[in-house]
């Protein structure tokens, strides 16, 4: 039988001057991160690695003078420590990081991870959230667990033996979980709309996180033969995949299994993917290698930003220089999209914001990080409509994106435009 301890003890193994990964996603060890919380005052110097946490809120008063949280991907449970004195943020593509765990380029002493109840063969899973988790588990010293019978027992890279965690604790706790359909509106059903049109029958999708990806989804049920290699998804593919739309039956790499690294909604979505043979959960550095990527056809991969500018540079991690997310995956598939054949690289993006100021700008704002380049965009699509700024001059990519801004803007946005290139 395994053998279990209380989480004080799983994580009192945690010393100071260590540097410790903390799985993230639907798998965030929210009980063992309250714990180590508790256990601060015992603590100096211990450096917390993740990528998105969810199900708990991280502040400045919880971390000062014990945590410095070095964030791979920004989430709104730790944005104000990363901005503040107790934290940063390292900018690097999602494929990346398991390789800075294997290559001892960021070194860890501990991997604090979530996983399902052990097998009649000894083996618990990562259940929705593979992505960098197997790396840290490979690298780090210490491996402790905690277990949860709420984790679903996915197939792929997920599986671990328990027999190899230094210590677990058993916590019967729901999953975290998100909604986007909450936040879809009629600009979000506009854009949805646009972008399903340019997806294509036998088209491979990967959809980033938000609202207009599960809109986007909400437009496919015409559709055919689709298949799914994504980093992450959500509840929107569920009912295409109960529907047979999307069947994987076109795709050139892992062809018949929706692919992905990790998958992050409701507890619904948490039960389909349980004990589900047609899915594969595999590690983030193949399944968003851009070369892997580019093998399937028609690689449709539709992402977000928060400012795109008249020469087609994307920020979809920062407000000016505040660090609001991170690059994640973005830059990885619209590479491998634009490889593959018959492949769509999309940035969607509502024309404004939610105060009204327009998302198409002449200039990012100062300290804006720059995500994908003017170099590898291709589509760019708001509710106003869609342009496709491969092999437009500056000039010409700046009329393209004005003619897709909000009305209330072109104007202003011509103004500058005509200062830089004077386009007419």
């Amino acid at each position: 039988m395994p053998e279990y301890q209380s989480p004080e003890v799983v994580i009192s193994h945690i010393q100071s001057g260590q540097r410790v990964f903390l799985h993230g996603s639907a798998a965030t060890p929210v009980h063992l991160i309250h714990e180590l919380i508790s256990q601060k005052n015992r603590l100096k110097n211990v450096e917390l690695v993740s990528i998105t946490l969810q199900g708990l809120k991280i502040n400045v008063e919880d971390v000062a003078g014990h945590f410095y949280i070095n964030s791979l991907f920004v989430s709104d449970t730790v944005r104000s420590v990363v901005n503040g004195d107790y934290g940063d943020y390292i900018p690097i593509f999602l494929s990346e990081i398991p390789g800075l765990f294997r290559k001892n380029i960021l070194p860890l002493d501990v991997a604090v991870i979530h996983v399902s109840p052990p097998d009649q063969h000894g083996y618990c899973s990562l259940g929705p959230s593979v992505d960098v988790a197997r790396a840290a588990m490979e690298k780090a010293k210490i491996i402790l667990a905690q277990v949860n019978p709420n984790i679903p027992r996915t197939h792929g890279d997920s599986f671990v033996r328990f027999d190899s965690f230094t210590a677990a604790c058993w916590v019967d706790e729901p999953l975290p979980f998100i909604s986007y359909s909450s936040g879809n509106n009629e600009v979000n059903e506009a854009i949805g709309k646009r972008v399903a049109e340019l997806v294509e029958d036998g088209a491979t999708l990967q959809l980033g996180i938000g609202t207009i990806p599960d809109a986007v989804l909400k437009n496919l049920t015409s559709h055919k033969n689709l298949g799914l290699h994504t980093e992450m998804f959500s509840d929107g593919v569920v009912p295409l995949i109960k529907s047979g739309i999307i069947t994987n039956s076109h795709k050139k790499i892992i062809p018949g299994y929706s692919v992905a690294s990790f998958a992050l909604g409701s507890t619904d979505l948490y039960h389909f993917i349980d004990d589900n043979p047609t899915f594969r959960f595999m590690d983030v550095a193949y399944v968003n290698d851009p070369r892997v990527i580019s093998l399937n056809h028609k690689v449709t991969a539709i992402n977000s930003a928060i400012e795109v500018d008249i020469t087609g540079q994307v920020c979809s991690d920062s407000l000016g220089s505040f660090q609001y997310s991170g690059i994640g995956g973005q830059m990885d598939f619209i590479r491998g999209a634009a490889l593959s054949e018959g492949g769509k690289p999309i940035i969607a993006l509502p024309s404004t914001t939610s105060r009204g100021e327009s998302k198409i700008v002449p200039f990012l704002k100062k300290g804006a990080g720059v995500v994908t380049t003017r170099g590898h965009i291709h589509w760019v699509v708001t509710e106003y409509g869609a342009v496709n700024l491969v092999g437009l001059n500056m000039e010409q990519r700046a009329k393209a994106l004005i003619s897709i801004a909000h009305p209330d803007h072109r104007e202003a946005i011509e103004r500058e435009a005509y200062t830089r290139f004077h386009v007419k």
